[in-house]
């Protein structure tokens, strides 16, 4: 029986949708560690295909969102999270994750700030797949929707031209098919220019099952949106 790929999870206080995102990696396939960010060491991302930030609150956000997830990698790992990546590992932030991994500089310049409402925001939205080469997303449809859940999801660029060259160039991989927060371009995710990471705001791990969706007749596909997430992901390290 061959092998299962790695996926390791880092936890931090707070974090919150880490158990959600490893059972929905040991669905499509991986073997997945949750590993305290308190005890984790550049060891630990030896034999791993798959580094995973989850979504929630860490450290309570009680500074700006990520901050000191940020700052506790940097302490702890260095630049492990970039050398990893360039020896062929991926990357995925989801919401927390998908800030702290734009703090860390892993993805393109930008900031996730609070929603234009001032307001956390809670629905499922419809999104847009802009790209066809993430690793992550190519077994999804053109269109699907998700739900999503934060307060500061807002992504914007230094120069607002910016986010218009990540649109053309590749690297706004999804973008909301309505304005839910007031992103530039309506950007939800976004990927690396090395197409080995990807960070994206929606939650794909609360949309495994069909029975998760909020109409109880939903058929549109065997699982939910999110499941194809992670199965392009396996997919890509097992090829």
């Amino acid at each position: 029986m061959a092998t299962r790929p790695n996926a390791l999870l880092l936890k931090f206080p707070g974090t919150n949708a880490d158990e959600e995102t490893a059972r929905a990696l040991r669905e499509v396939g991986f073997e997945t560690r949750t590993v305290p960010i308190t005890r984790v060491t550049v060891e630990d991302f030896a034999d791993t295909q798959l580094g995973v930030l989850s979504g929630g609150f860490s450290y309570g956000d009680y500074v700006m969102a990520a901050r000191f997830a940020q700052l506790e990698i940097e302490r702890r790992l260095g630049d492990t999270l970039t050398t990893f990546r360039d020896k062929g590992g991926h990357l995925l932030g989801i919401c927390n994750g998908f800030q702290t991994l734009m703090r860390l500089g892993i993805l393109p310049p930008g900031s996730l700030v609070d929603n234009v409402s001032e307001r956390f925001v809670c629905k499922w939205v419809p999104l847009e797949k802009k790209v066809s080469d993430s690793p992550f997303l190519h077994t999804l449809p053109e269109g699907f929707e998700l739900p999503i859940a934060h307060g500061e999801g807002r992504l914007v660029t230094k120069d607002p031209a910016d986010a218009e060259t990540y649109m053309k160039d590749g690297l706004a991989a999804l973008t909301y098919g309505e304005d839910v927060n007031g992103s530039y371009q309506q950007i939800a995710s976004l990927q690396d220019t090395q197409r080995r990471v990807l960070g994206l705001m929606p939650h794909p791990e609360r949309f495994i099952y069909r029975e998760q969706h909020y109409d109880r007749d939903w058929q549109q596909a065997e699982h939910g949106w999110g499941y194809y997430l992670f199965q392009s992901i396996y997919q890509t390290v097992t090829a």
